[in-house]
């Protein structure tokens, strides 16, 4: 709808100026890298079109105008469009352009278009001229102060998500220690039993060494994953606890997990967990395959209450563990806007699987419901 108005106050400039008889190049020159840079979609913009640029440019250009038509009369023009143009890109500078350059462009394009008037400072009363400046003035105020709420809540919420991300982290770390603690443990019972088996069963050690050098790779390998998560400074690393008071999930809750799920009154929900899905998985793999069911599971009585069945699948394929959780619902959430939580259980299950070097892709079903599918790498070990 905003983009449809924009467009419709351009072409009342042009049909303005052609009524009027005025010079219609440089309106097109300037109306053309304006709507540019308004109605590109940031996605898509290329690296050197950078916010600063997208509003100096046509708010110069206005300026220039504005000084030549001062002085001649075929260039004296002025339509909505343009105005609207500068106001969006005054709303643009504040919220996207770097704090050092927001104050210069917004200055820039708020003040090219209070300055429109001064266009027909000679054929027009100067209290008319100043009453129209006002004007302007209160628009531009308005949308700079839009422009401001909406770099705070940006700012916000690139906040939330970097917090999100940080606990994300910290919490596959203390999955990773208790594993770790956990193997470690076990390394030194074995190693006790083999220094007692050592002068009496000779023939029986090499099944606890065995299990005493799987152990201690299985350890180093989540040791070394546990380094990489927590790259980002010594500071997070002594936020870990020794030891968590509840269980870290894996595959074999998983089956508890679905079934609490469902419930006498939930939808109903099934676990299909292939036979090449084996038990000895990373422990890493296994608790973030865990908690990507947990949060599609939550994410379903959140935003899709009115689903009545729900499918949990785990297959192992090509060193790739996928877990695909779908469900049927139309989105009839039944729970209040306040308790659907903040948004951000996505962010954290992505931080969690890129971390392990798998990816996440959540959307629609091509009929109806909602999937979630993360493939997390996970090379075969023996049992």
């Amino acid at each position: 709808m905003g983009i449809t108005t924009l467009v419709l106050l351009a072409v009342a400039d042009v049909l303005i100026a052609v009524a009027n008889g005025k010079t219609l190049w440089a309106l097109l020159l300037l109306l053309t890298p304006g709507l540019a840079a308004v109605l590109w979609p940031s996605a898509r913009q290329p690296a050197w079109l950078t916010p600063q640029l997208r509003t100096a440019l046509p708010a110069g250009g206005s300026l220039t105008l504005t000084a030549v038509a001062a002085t001649t009369e075929r260039m004296r023009t002025l339509g909505p469009g343009e105005v609207a143009v500068l106001l969006c890109l005054l709303l643009i500078a504040v919220r996207t352009c770097p704090p050092r350059w927001a104050l210069p462009c917004a200055v820039l394009a708020g003040g090219a278009a209070i300055a429109t008037p001064l266009r027909f400072h000679e054929v027009i009363a100067k209290e008319d001229a100043l009453l129209f400046m006002l004007l302007l003035s209160l628009l531009a105020c308005v949308f700079a102060g839009l422009g401001g709420y909406l770099r705070t809540l940006d700012h916000r919420r690139g906040v939330a998500v970097a917090e999100t991300r940080r606990s994300e982290r910290l919490a596959m770390a203390a999955d990773l220690h208790d594993f770790v603690a956990h193997h470690v443990t076990g390394i030194l019972v074995q190693t006790q039993m083999a220094r007692m088996m050592a002068a009496t069963e000779h023939d029986r050690l090499d099944p606890v060494l065995a299990g005493i050098e799987h152990a201690a790779t299985q350890a180093l390998d989540s040791m070394r994953v546990t380094v990489g998560i927590l790259r980002g400074g010594p500071e997070e690393t002594a936020r870990l606890q020794p030891s968590r008071s509840d269980p870290v999930g894996d595959l074999t809750a998983l089956a508890e997990l679905v079934d609490r799920f469902g419930g006498p009154t939930g939808p109903k929900a099934e676990l299909h967990l292939d036979a090449s899905v084996r038990p000895s998985l990373p422990h890493a793999v296994q608790a973030s395959a865990y908690r990507v069911v947990q949060e599609a599971l939550t994410n379903v009585r959140r935003h899709a209450a009115d689903a009545t069945e729900v499918t949990v699948t785990l297959a192992h394929v090509d060193d790739t563990l996928h877990v695909t959780v779908r469900d049927n619902g139309r989105g009839g959430a039944s729970m209040p806007y306040a308790a659907r939580g903040g948004g951000f259980g996505i962010v954290g299950l992505t931080e969690r699987v890129t971390a392990l070097g798998g990816t996440l892709r959540t959307g629609p079903r091509q009929d109806h419901g909602w999937e979630v599918v993360a493939l997390l790498p996970a090379p075969r070990q023996a049992d």
